[in-house]
């Protein structure tokens, strides 16, 4: 076959891959081919010259001891010192020799192995380079347009030269999406199925996608003035997400917002209305914990950093602030936090002054141990 390089390349070009991923195709076909002409055992290697642009196939041989047993089992990659001692007689054991082995002797069954084993490879580098590309795209939004909703409500999405699908359990609850729209979800993980082939897991309800948008909504986010320590979710319903910054004259709060609300509204309208609280962020755990547990006030924290728990002592009157609606609230503090929260119920009652917003409580136990 003359000028294979230049094959070589219109392939690549055809079918978008590099011209090094093409050779590599080519190689492979070529040795399985004469595999398949030979036996399963035999090895064979593949020269292009670059100059002429054409190639050579070598056969393989490993010279061993007259004695050894691979000359029985494995006849076609092997060869006896002895017989090898004919071709040249400084030749040794593990020394390999080479020789011809001519792909066109063997016609049109040559040919029609090669063309079905070239179509493999090649297709196989395709979705391997598609593969690669996508695996750097992991953690980032993607944005596609929905093509179908199968009968298992996973809805199906063409994201440029792949499909991605976004299952149910990886959907907001309430959300429901028809052919032609155009979504935003977080590439989860590229992956090879059966069924599938080579496909894109996509997902709206993890806590990582909510941390994509607010790094698109807010510029401090993206530019790493101020850093999102952590978030925690339940999707469709309510958010919390802490953050930190290292300049003094940043308010990573007032930043995440913005003016009248408007870049946490953005990000919660993406998120079907989802509630998103921001605090700010902080290495004291007890500290990190009352602000988790807002707009609950809490009277007292005892933590256990070894053991990751920490009891909070509250009024009756914050108790049902502090657990939320279903438990929402103390259960987001805890993912957000990393510590398993309970709450301690204390008399008094705690309220907050609309005017000076300031705090005030009427929980005595203070001054009661003056007396003791």
């Amino acid at each position: 076959m003359e000028k294979i390089l230049d094959i070589i390349e219109a392939i690549a070009h055809e079918k978008n891959i590099s011209k090094e991923s093409a050779t590599e195709a080519f190689k492979e076909a070529v040795i399985n081919t004469a595999k398949r002409l030979t036996t399963p055992t035999s090895r064979f290697e593949v020269i292009i010259d670059p100059d002429t642009k054409t190639y050579t196939v070598n056969k393989v041989l490993t010279v061993v001891e007259d004695d050894d047993e691979r000359l029985e089992s494995e006849p076609d990659g092997y060869i006896s010192l002895s017989e090898a001692k004919d071709f040249d007689d400084s030749i040794e054991t593990g020394d390999e020799l080479k020789e011809s082995f001519e792909l066109e002797s063997y016609g049109r069954t040559a040919s029609a192995n090669l063309y079905r084993e070239l179509e493999y490879h090649i297709q196989r580098r395709i979705e391997q380079d598609l593969f690669e590309k996508y695996k750097e795209k992991v953690g980032t939004i993607m944005i596609g347009t929905v093509t179908r909703v199968d009968n298992d409500e996973n809805t199906h999405v063409e994201i440029g030269e792949l499909k991605g699908i976004l299952t149910q359990r990886n959907r907001i609850k309430g959300e429901s999406f028809k052919r032609g729209d155009t979504i935003r979800a977080l590439l989860r993980y590229v992956s090879v199925d059966p069924k599938y082939g080579l496909f894109l897991e996509l997902t709206r309800t993890s806590p990582k996608f909510l941390e994509a948008l607010m790094a698109n909504e807010v510029p401090e986010i993206a530019d790493g003035i101020v850093e999102i320590v952590n978030a925690a979710r339940i999707p469709g319903e309510r958010a919390k997400i802490a953050l930190r910054t290292d300049r003094p004259n940043v308010d990573p709060i007032g930043a995440a917002v913005g003016v009248k609300g408007v870049r946490i509204n953005a990000v919660s309208e993406e998120l079907n209305g989802e509630n998103i609280d921001c605090i700010e962020y902080s290495p004291i755990p007890e500290i990190y914990i009352t602000r988790a547990l807002s707009p609950a006030i809490t009277q007292n924290i005892k933590v256990n950093a070894d053991e990751k728990k920490a009891i909070v002592d509250i009024t009756s009157d914050q108790k049902a602030k502090a657990i939320g609606k279903s438990g929402i609230n103390i259960r987001l503090a805890s993912m957000l936090t990393g510590y398993a929260i309970e709450l301690n119920e204390v008399e008094g009652i705690t309220e907050r002054r609309q005017e000076e917003n300031e705090e005030k409580t009427s929980d005595i136990s203070a001054l009661e141990n003056l007396f003791k």
